[in-house]
């Protein structure tokens, strides 16, 4: 199965839909409860629900989701049943399968159930008519190209007795998502060089986005959230929330890291951790959601409220 471990826990929706085909007469035959077999409507309701929980039963590649929500509605329409199933999850991809498994799996019941009083019955379609919840919807809507700085924060890597490579891993999560390091420079833990850096790209370049990289641990030259905290103008706590919380899913460690994340204009700052992992889990926990908020500045502070 392809690896859904780096996406966000979002709440995922769907709808899928089946048609089924018959006469006139025999739509008529089931309102009427007149089908030799049973009650069409409710099996076709509770075929639903048993079809959607089996969907990674029957099919290899499907991620086994816990389903927290699923509804069927069946409506007729002169010689066509429609049966909707709306299925939700709070998970890390979609229950888009869910959904249409539950259509189809209805649709071929409510067939059995009357194939032998109407010779004629046929499933038509089945199709995703909706879904929500994925990476799709919470990407940077405007045209225009973002912007970003990355700063690592090292004295081993400035001085050259190591290679960077949590900047890079940085660098190659933000290029994923369309945004353009338009910046990258290396410092040492000194906060006055910091602190240049960063207002320079902010307040000289207007980058949309500067992230940091190293120095927010509990090391004794280890200053970066110090150094950035004056800078900014208004904090944002979700931020390093957001890091934090899917770090501590992966490795305990992740909740002694001081990331700190802000406002400075119209340009987002951001303290990530100087660990390889811990530096590219943190865009993994970010993106592409925390683009929303140019949009947001653009809207607001660009054009005017």
């Amino acid at each position: 199965m392809i690896d859904v471990s780096t996406k966000p826990t979002t709440l995922r929706r769907a709808v899928a839909e089946s048609t089924v085909e018959m006469r006139l007469e025999t739509v008529a035959a089931i309102l009427a409860g007149d089908i030799p077999k049973g009650d069409v409507v409710e099996m076709t309701r509770a075929t639903a629900m048993l079809g959607l929980k089996q969907t990674p039963q029957l099919l290899p590649f499907c991620h086994p989701i816990p389903v927290d929500h699923a509804d069927v509605r069946v409506e007729a329409e002169k010689t066509t049943v429609r049966i909707q199933v709306e299925v939700a999850a709070i998970a890390r991809t979609g229950v888009e399968v869910e959904a249409m498994t539950g259509a189809a799996v209805a649709a071929l019941n409510f067939y059995d159930m009357v194939k032998q009083v109407d010779p004629t019955a046929h499933i038509s379609s089945v199709r995703l008519l909706k879904k929500s919840g994925g990476a799709s919807d919470f990407k940077h809507r405007g045209e225009r190209e973002l912007r970003a700085g990355i700063l690592v924060v090292s004295d081993r890597t400035a001085a050259g007795k190591s290679q960077d490579r949590a900047g890079a891993a940085v660098r190659v999560g933000l290029e994923a998502h369309g945004v353009t390091v338009a910046g990258f420079e290396i410092v040492p833990d000194e906060a006055e060089q910091i602190v240049d850096r960063v207002r320079r790209w902010v307040d000289d370049d207007a980058f949309d986005f500067v992230f940091t990289v190293g120095g927010t641990g509990l090391g004794p030259r280890d200053g970066t959230p110090e150094a950035l905290r004056p800078l900014l103008e208004r904090e944002i706590p979700g931020v390093a929330e957001a890091v934090r919380a899917y770090g501590q899913q992966r490795t305990p460690y992740a909740a002694l890291s001081r990331t700190i994340a802000g406002q400075r204009g119209t340009s987002v700052i951001v303290a990530l951790a100087g660990s390889t992992r811990g530096a590219g889990e943190s865009v993994q926990a970010l993106m592409p959601w925390l683009l929303h908020v140019i949009d947001v500045f653009d809207k607001s502070y660009r054009h005017g409220r």
